[in-house]
């Protein structure tokens, strides 16, 4: 790899048409990619892409000036030190405000790298373009701004707050309810079978631990591999198994922690199990609230079916460790 030092003119400036036509074609791909959920922030980006296409131009049109037609065969990736830009693949099904973010880093790093360049170059119509460049990127903020004050009217504000919401709910609440669920309610069982058949806090521990984190393993595995989020637009498929591994796990954990309590103290196991099935009652009150607040779920029909659901399920494990 070379240095940035190490470069000659012509290798800066066949660098930096490659870097604004690939930057070009990322807007692109964001524009295509927010179309169906945001259309107005889709244009937005179709703007900036024609934007880096004109630099292209501009560069190119200085370089067949300087050097002929031929481009040297060189990357950024063989530059130490010089701006990434994250794999397209990596970019997609992201929300609203990572696909910003993203683009406001670009601009930053562009800036810098014409800032860079025209420090080193010792041809004046070579830097004086380089600098303009360096200005322009840092103005692109103000200029996304300006873009999206004339694109994104107060009604298509609104509809993309709600799409926004929506894709809020659809990757992270939504995986995360249905882990809440199966981790509060279906470790409810084998975790009071165990402690009503052993009365042992440690042997009940142990069951807990292991239908917690079994479950929430197969879970995260199960969303992940359900739905890659291309059709459904429900998001990128490794956070929604994260989200769903994480609290499927974390709601079984809850009432298997109180088990804890050290067989040694005086009432050790009904001290556990009463801890239990008042982190067991929070639980489902919980999922029951979250349902109403974002599944648009009337909340007394949320708490019957979640609450007389688990009440269910914890009745059939005590009958059968008891039995």
């Amino acid at each position: 790899m070379k240095n940035f030092s190490d470069l000659t003119e012509r290798e800066v400036l066949a660098i930096a048409i490659a870097s604004e036509e690939e930057d070009s074609r990322i807007y692109i791909g964001f524009s295509e990619e927010l179309a169906e959920r945001y259309p107005a922030t889709a244009k937005v980006f179709q703007e900036m892409a024609a934007e880096e296409d004109g630099h292209r131009r501009q560069l190119l049109e200085l370089y067949q000036q300087r050097f002929g037609q031929n481009l040297p065969a060189i990357r950024r990736e063989d530059v130490k030190g010089f701006l990434s830009r994250r794999p397209t693949w990596l970019l997609q099904n992201l929300p609203l405000d990572a696909i910003r973010n993203q683009a406001e880093a670009m601009e930053k790093d562009s800036q810098r790298f014409y800032v860079t360049a025209a420090q080193h170059s010792k041809d004046v119509g070579v830097r004086k373009l380089l600098g303009d460049l360096a200005m322009v990127e840092r103005s692109h903020g103000e200029r996304a701004s300006a873009l999206a004050e004339a694109i994104l009217t107060e009604s298509a504000r609104d509809e993309e707050g709600k799409t926004a919401h929506r894709f809020f709910v659809l990757q992270y609440v939504q995986p995360g309810l249905a882990g809440l669920m199966d981790g509060s309610v279906s470790t409810l069982a084998p975790l009071f079978a165990a402690a009503f058949a052993t009365h042992n806090n440690w042997s009940t521990l142990l069951v807990g631990l292991a239908a917690s984190l079994g479950a929430g393993i197969s879970m995260g595995f199960a969303e992940a591999l359900s739905d890659d989020g291309t059709v459904t637009g429900r998001g990128a498929p490794l956070i929604r198994g994260l989200v769903c591994g994480l609290m499927t796990t974390a709601g079984g954990l809850g009432h298997s922690l109180p088990f804890l309590v050290p067989d040694s103290w005086p009432n050790a196991f009904w001290t556990a199990t009463a801890i239990a099935g008042v982190v067991v009652f929070i639980e489902l009150w919980v999922i029951a609230y979250v349902r109403a607040r974002y599944m648009d779920t009337p909340f007394l029909k949320a708490v019957a079916q979640i609450v007389v659901g688990g009440a269910i399920v914890l009745a059939v494990g005590i009958l059968i460790g008891g039995a």
